[in-house]
């Protein structure tokens, strides 16, 4: 579905992205892990087009799509949610989630999705006509997450989602993965908490200063030891 093939990012003249290729399958949940300025978050604006490739490709269901506006790509079936969320905070839950629903300018669809979104998050439901900036880090967090499924999205990127969240709040969104994925929504994860990323993922890749360090079935990089002193602090 998603292939990177080495590729160069960053923000002028700093180079964060070194050569960095990775695949995405359908149907899978992938995680890339790594601590905080490995260039996590910097992979996921260059695959979606808000950071531009100094050099090599980005191809999704086959098209290559690094240098195309942001718009587009999403058209294509990617979505993001964005580290920090980046909601409407002016806006209510449901005007939230309904310009999400606005790339697909199909009606019924919207309304279906919507249904979908509140059933598996009732809080929102129940708060539907609350402005967003009202509520706390971890509602946000799933209306952001509900906002990029209005889309119909074929591959979910989500960044740091567990960032700025309670425990019991962070558990909970994660325990949403699987059934977002079985709806047969894709799932790239980028997330510093390599213990739980990896839990739910079937494969990862880890991302050190820029460039894979490492890469492997979930179960593999869970057990390798480096990886433990490194990131698991075992």
């Amino acid at each position: 579905m998603l292939e990177v093939k080495q590729i160069n990012s960053g923000y002028g003249d700093v180079q964060v992205l070194r050569q960095v290729s990775l695949s995405v399958q359908a149907g899978e949940i992938v995680s890339i892990v790594g601590a905080n300025g490995a260039g996590k978050s910097t992979l996921i604006r260059t695959i979606m087009g808000t950071l531009p490739t100094q050099s090599g490709e980005i191809r999704f269901l086959g098209e290559r799509i690094n240098g195309l506006p942001s718009h587009e790509i999403a058209r294509l079936g990617l979505a993001q949610v964005m580290e920090g969320r980046r909601l409407f905070g002016h806006m209510d839950v449901e005007d939230n989630l309904r310009i999400g629903g606005d790339i697909l300018r199909d009606e019924k669809r919207s309304r279906e999705n919507l249904t979908w979104i509140y059933g598996m998050f009732p809080k929102l439901a129940e708060r539907r006509r609350q402005l967003a900036r009202s509520f706390s880090g971890g509602e946000q967090q799933m209306l952001a997450i509900g906002r990029a499924l209005m889309t119909s999205p074929k591959l979910l990127l989500l960044d740091e989602p567990s960032i700025g969240l309670a425990p019991i709040m962070v558990e909970s969104i994660f325990e949403k993965l699987p059934e977002i994925n079985a709806r047969g929504i894709t799932i790239l994860l980028v997330e510093q908490d390599v213990h739980r990323s990896l839990s739910y993922s079937s494969r990862g890749y880890v991302l050190e200063h820029g460039e894979v360090v490492m890469t492997g079935s979930s179960a593999e990089l869970l057990a390798d030891e480096g990886l433990k002193r490194a990131y698991l602090g075992l």
